[in-house]
């Protein structure tokens, strides 16, 4: 492959897009390689896919290497099998629906399980014909919310997305193995680094799951991993450590106090231990001896609503995400203004559990930190009035518990109970235990070995190919432009020829020509009319992984190799250059 500058496809930009978030989208809108057309919506300019289809080429080889085969759906769909899975309305939004000239529901799809299990019930009926495990590298639609950090999440973009089948379950804990080892050597090869953690099925169901993050600042996925043992998970999986009953027996009585202007728990803390007939004499009271009752509204994709209170201690927030991916399909939105008059025994600021659960007529779950037996200060359900000691089991009763709180730097491992540590990072793969479910929602069943139907058990992995650009680019990038590894990178190697006499242009030319017939793919700046300092900052940032400059040292019978991952510099001769650059591609 030989590329030309003087008539390549590209334009690279000076100032970063005013949209850009994240260096990835800063970086290859600058260097020419994708063009927003509308908000969560890309194009790619011709280095852009080179990257990706080399990104694509070699998921798609560790696939057939692990013996998994390639079959591929349309991205128009027809709603009845997403009905049959409940997903035409748990999707709620997020899903493109539309209609087609005779009034037909249709979906753009952003998965395509149904479709898998529908193919595999047509073709297979025994179990002789499993395990089988097939995949398919194609474009998905999502209608987000908040389209960001350029084609990290967009509304439209390119996954791998394979599916196991097996008879038992046995079947598909080898299978998911199968997948884990794949996943593992391909973002080897792609030259990422990530971690493995424990995940939350969400809207795909199963039992198992594991993400595959790459770790970046940016990153919109939190997790944390232990400071002792190999213990990682997204935060929306972690569990806490199990917390025994107290024994409350021995505890006094709760009681009242009037508490005016306390609406928040850090003027609760004030006044409580400001005051004499509430401070206590053994220690200060603080915010984590206080119950906190966040109200939310929670919409069910039929439309459907219901007010939910999440206690947790006084000391930690509410994480959203994490109740909501235990609510699933459910979305959660904070109580507003217009909502407490509807439910007149909740009083802003003062909430407390006797308005809740039970015949209270909200649901009220708890955080697992708010054991059984212990006592707390929290909301009298009076203006200015608080009860101090009220003991869960013995004062209120709870309708159940959920990992609520935002997990912070230094919570227990719940393995190990040593200290966990906060990190963010990109998802870029995800595998799942499926199980049955869309197997039974499709009837996909076989005969086993005694002539007896059985329902086929599943797992679903996915792999971001087009998000793969951006996560490689987040991790790969100096002050200066990208730095693709050389496996992804649009060319191994850009030669810049400069000056303005013909002889730097023409070893430049008869380089080339002696690298792409060696199979090397070539990039070559052979503009005449650009000077040197433009053709190096546009090497800089395109970022191709080494760069040769034919130049004034081109007297002297020596050429510059630049490494960019480096950025080390050597004087190679001329005759030598070649085989060195070969060498390097080999290597």
């Amino acid at each position: 492959m030989l590329l030309r500058m003087s008539t390549l496809f590209v334009r690279t930009l000076r100032d970063d897009p005013a949209d850009a978030e994240v260096p990835s989208h800063r970086l290859l809108v600058r260097a020419g390689y994708v063009r927003r057309v509308a908000p969560g919506i890309f194009s790619w300019l011709p280095l852009g896919y080179l990257v990706y289809r080399n990104i694509e080429n070699i998921v798609r080889a560790e696939m057939d290497e692990a013996g998994f085969q390639e079959v591929h759906f349309p991205a128009l769909l027809p709603r009845e099998p997403y009905e049959r899975s409940n997903r035409w309305e748990e999707y709620g939004d997020n899903l493109f629906r539309l209609k087609d000239r005779k009034d037909g529901d249709y979906l753009l799809g952003p998965t395509h399980e149904e479709m898998f299990t529908l193919m595999v019930k047509g073709e297979y009926s025994s179990y002789k014909d499993l395990p089988l495990v097939i995949y398919q590298i194609q474009t998905k639609y999502r209608d987000e919310a908040r389209p960001r950090a350029g084609i990290l999440r967009g509304r439209e973009f390119v996954m791998k997305d394979s599916y196991s089948f097996d008879v038992d379950d046995a079947g598909l804990e080898h299978s998911y193995q199968r997948h884990r080892d794949a996943y593992i050597s391909c973002f080897d090869r792609l030259g990422l680094d990530y971690v493995i953690v424990s995940a939350q099925s969400g809207a795909m169901g199963g039992s198992q799951s594991e993400e595959f993050l790459a770790p970046t600042i940016y990153g919109e996925d939190t997790y944390v991993r232990c400071s002792a043992c190999d213990y990682a998970a997204n935060v929306e999986a972690v569990v806490s450590p199990p917390m025994r009953a107290l024994d409350a027996s021995g505890l006094p009585a709760a009681v009242v106090h009037d508490t005016p202007d306390t609406p928040t728990i850090a003027t609760l803390v004030d006044v409580s231990n400001e005051r004499e007939d509430i401070r206590r004499a053994n220690r200060a009271w603080t915010a984590a001896d206080t119950l906190k009752n966040v109200v939310f509204m929670a919409t069910y994709p039929d439309g459907t609503t219901e007010p939910l209170a999440i206690g947790v201690p006084g000391d930690r927030e509410v994480d959203i995400k994490r109740v909501e991916a235990a609510m699933h399909p459910a979305m959660l939105r904070p109580f507003e203004e217009e909502d407490f008059p509807k439910f007149p025994a909740l009083v802003k600021g003062y909430i407390g559990p006797g308005a809740l659960g039970g015949e209270g007529n909200i649901r009220f779950l708890v955080d697992p930190r708010v054991t059984e037996g212990t006592a707390w200060i929290t909301g009298a359900n009076e203006k200015g009035r608080h009860v101090y000691g009220l003991v869960r089991g013995r004062d209120f009763e709870v309708d159940g518990e959920i990992e609520a709180v935002e997990i912070i730097e230094g919570d227990p491992c719940p393995r190990c109970g040593a200290t966990l540590e906060i990190a963010r990072g990109i998802e870029i793969g995800h595998i799942f235990q499926l199980g049955r479910k869309y197997a039974e929602a499709l009837g996909l069943t076989v005969l086993d070995e005694n002539g007896k139907q059985v329902t086929v058990t599943m797992g679903s992995y996915g792999l971001g190919v087009s998000r793969a650009v951006a996560a490689i680019a987040e991790q790969h990038f100096d002050d200066k432009g990208l730095v693709w590894p050389r496996e992804v990178a649009p060319a191994d190697v850009h030669i810049v020829a400069t000056g303005k006499e013909d002889a730097p242009f023409d070893t430049a030319e008869a380089l080339a020509t002696e690298l792409t017939n060696a199979g090397v793919r070539v990039l070559i700046d052979d503009r005449r009319g650009a000077s040197p300092g433009v053709k190096f900052k546009d090497a800089e940032l395109i970022g191709i992984p080494t760069i040769v400059v034919v130049g004034k040292r081109l007297a002297d019978g020596v050429v510059e190799l630049r490494d960019r991952v480096t950025g080390e510099s050597t004087d190679v001769a001329v005759g030598d250059i070649a085989g060195r650059i070969v060498d390097l591609c080999r290597a």
